[in-house]
């Protein structure tokens, strides 16, 4: 099967079409919460704090099990104009409503929440400025964050086994000119003919795919190009995670 074109990159970052952007996790940025990172991918810089909290939802008392949830939120500067906070308009946005529940469910799939006990991790992630891909480098942080609140339990002999074998990550694609390209900024973004994320772990199992073209249909050639070029991103990801969090 055919893959898109290989011709030398023309994306405006002027990165190889399979390169990442750079990459950094500052993880002494919070002295209270139970893991906390500041990841930074290119010029998006996300927030991201994972509490810990005894107790669960009504819907998971005398479950045994516990839960994890996230907040996702844009600070009014995070964009090249200020936008409203969300508290003053007295509701969330459906766009934010989607990425706190997608940041939700990804890492509820990677966490086996029977070995929690009945508490709760709270994740939160503000972002401080945004260039494209705010919900993958949403994930990828809390993915780290919830590592170190995991990290926390089990040094404390609160919980006996590790509920996260790997960590979860996340990356985005597009078609771009007609070419596969990984980890869009925004430029690249806001003119691409397809916009996908992808949500795996470490070792390339799928969590979650979302995929939309823009004005017309594209072939599953492109789709397997993009999520090969997802399958290596999220493992690079991951590496460059571990070894912020002194694990490799």
């Amino acid at each position: 099967m055919s893959r898109p074109s290989t011709r030398p990159s023309t994306r405006p970052s002027g990165r190889a079409p399979d390169e990442l952007r750079s990459t950094d996790f500052d993880l002494h940025i919070s002295k209270w919460a139970e893991g906390a990172c500041l990841v930074s991918t290119g010029d998006t810089r996300v927030l991201v704090t994972a509490s810990v909290e005894e107790g669960v939802p009504a819907f998971m008392r005398n479950s045994g099990r516990g839960w994890l949830t996230a907040e996702y939120g844009m600070l009014p500067r995070a964009t090249d104009t200020r936008g409203a906070r969300e508290a003053a308009k007295g509701r969330q946005s459906g766009r934010t409503l989607e990425i706190q529940r997608l940041i939700g469910r990804a890492l509820r799939a990677g966490v086996d929440l029977s070995l929690l006990g009945e508490r709760q991790i709270k994740i939160d992630c503000d972002v401080i400025q945004a260039d494209g891909g705010t919900r993958t480098a949403s994930i990828v942080g809390a993915s780290v964050a919830v590592r170190q609140a995991l990290d926390h339990l089990l040094t404390l002999e609160l919980i006996a086994q590790d509920p996260m074998p790997e960590l979860v990550m996340a990356v985005s694609c597009g078609l771009y000119q007609g070419q596969a390209l990984l980890d869009l900024d925004y430029r690249e973004d806001s003119r691409a003919d397809v916009d996908a994320n992808f949500v795996m772990t470490a070792s390339g199992e799928l969590i979650e795919v979302q995929g939309t073209a823009e004005e017309r249909p594209f072939p599953r050639r492109d789709l397997l190009a993009m999520l090969d070029l997802a399958e290596q991103g999220c493992a690079e990801l991951a590496q460059r995670a571990l070894r912020a969090l002194g694990k490799v």
